[in-house]
């Protein structure tokens, strides 16, 4: 059916507004006949096969379709023999590359001087970032296209499109579009392949009418467009750590819940969850961090699905709690300065001094135990390596615990300074 459906003109395309409409550079690009070298990015099943196609036949040009994921440099060079075949019966050439991502580094830098030289019009395809799967090189030479998932609406044009050309014979009520609609997930391709399977359900059964009760009982369910190491993979778990920063339980819960429904590894996510406590929670709220690890080791006795619900309510919990990165952004500004910083010596008072001659050098000599002062502060004692300015580091937030860290810190500076007198501005 998808066959069947397939667009024969730019006008037939559902979807791609941003790309197809007056004005917009790909309508451009039919109107003034003028074929480019490109990458067209984008989800499964929205039309990049389609474009590809239509372009061949708006540019009067052969047709060569290759795919990354059974081709190799032989079959590359076969389709340039092809094109310059082509070329000498006065017929110019695209060359279409599917999932152009899987092609290795040796195999897109064969294709860069056929692509410059013009001989052929250079289409790839690919659900992958190009940025990171396509040499350089290749995307210099090539215009890129994103793509994106037909929406709802669009998706019901489909429908009516197969119900007037192929499925007059059945009735669709509004409960089964949605139903259709909903199991799609934005893809075109799977949704056709939904109706046909649904087609030839009615047919067995003789029915005519389509709900939604009689769809969720004969099309397989499937999982959510998800790519456990691909591009999908990454935003959704930085809009996962994001919503928890951004302290809103319901997103946090919504992304958790579309990496699980799409087959993440769960003891990944886990981490991850630990990893937020510490990073955008810390010392504002500790039991957040043991909440995280406690969840994380819950998982672990438990296993999908029972240990889910675990890592479920610590994104809840950590993306209600109060919030501080100060001890992150401490840890991180130390480990710059240490980095740039020269070898500084441990102040003498500072060292151990297990043996006669260290203690006769002086080691430990005049330290003060802080248990056997008042507070439990050795007020105006030095920490730092002589020479080096107090850092002040860590900030705390006055949020959560944090403001009563504040709080202490404030109070041991003011016992400082009754014996060494004003701090100098920190280094």
């Amino acid at each position: 059916m998808a066959e069947t459906l397939r667009p024969s003109s730019i006008e037939d395309v559902i979807g791609q507004t941003h790309l197809l409409g007056p004005g917009k550079p790909l309508r451009l690009a039919f109107e003034a006949h003028k074929p480019h070298s490109m990458i067209l990015w984008g989800p499964p099943g929205v039309g990049k096969t389609t474009l590809a196609r239509l372009m061949a036949h708006a540019f009067d040009s052969a047709f060569i379709a290759l795919s990354a994921v059974f081709s190799g440099v032989k079959d590359i060079r076969a389709a340039m023999d092809q094109a310059e075949h082509n070329l000498v019966l006065g017929q110019p050439t695209l060359l279409f590359i599917d999932e152009i991502h899987r092609f290795n580094k040796a195999q897109q830098d064969a294709l860069l001087p056929y692509a410059e030289s013009g001989l052929v019009t250079l289409i790839g395809a690919t659900t992958e970032n190009p940025s990171f799967e396509v040499n350089s090189a290749l995307l210099s030479r090539a215009q890129v296209y994103v793509l994106h998932s037909l929406t709802e609406d669009e998706l019901g044009q489909l429908i009516t499109r197969a119900q007037t050309q192929v499925l007059a014979h059945l009735v669709f009520t509004p409960g089964a579009i949605k139903a259709l609609i909903d199991l799609a997930d934005g893809d075109a391709r799977r949704l056709l392949n939904l109706v046909e399977q649904l087609n030839t359900a009615a047919v067995a059964t003789q029915r005519t009418e389509m709900t939604a009760e009689f769809i969720h009982h004969t099309l397989t369910q499937s999982t959510r467009r998800f790519d456990k190491g691909g591009e999908s993979f990454y935003d959704q778990i930085s809009a996962l750590h994001k919503s928890v920063r951004g302290s809103h339980p319901d997103a946090a819960l919504y992304w958790l819940c579309r990496m699980l429904d799409g087959g993440a590894d769960a003891k990944y996510l886990a981490r991850r969850i630990v990893r937020m406590a510490w990073e955008d929670i810390g010392l504002a709220d500790p039991r957040a961090l043991q909440i995280a690890n406690d969840a994380a080791t819950t998982y672990e006795r438990l296993g999908s699905p029972e240990g889910e619900l675990a890592l479920g309510q610590a994104v809840i919990y950590l993306a209600i709690a109060p919030k501080s990165n100060a001890g992150y952004t401490a840890f991180n500004q130390a480990m710059a300065f240490v980095k740039r910083d020269q070898s500084r010596t441990v102040p003498i008072h500072l060292r151990n001094a297990p043996t006669r001659l260290m203690k006769e050098l002086g080691y430990g000599h005049a330290y003060r135990y802080a248990h056997d002062e008042p507070h439990a502060y050795a007020a105006g004692e030095a920490y730092l390596p002589e020479g080096m300015n107090e850092p002040a580091w860590y900030q705390p937030v006055p949020r959560g615990l944090e403001a009563k860290i504040a709080e202490k810190m404030a109070f041991l500076r003011a016992l400082d300074e009754e014996v060494t007198g004003p701090a100098p501005p920190s280094a």
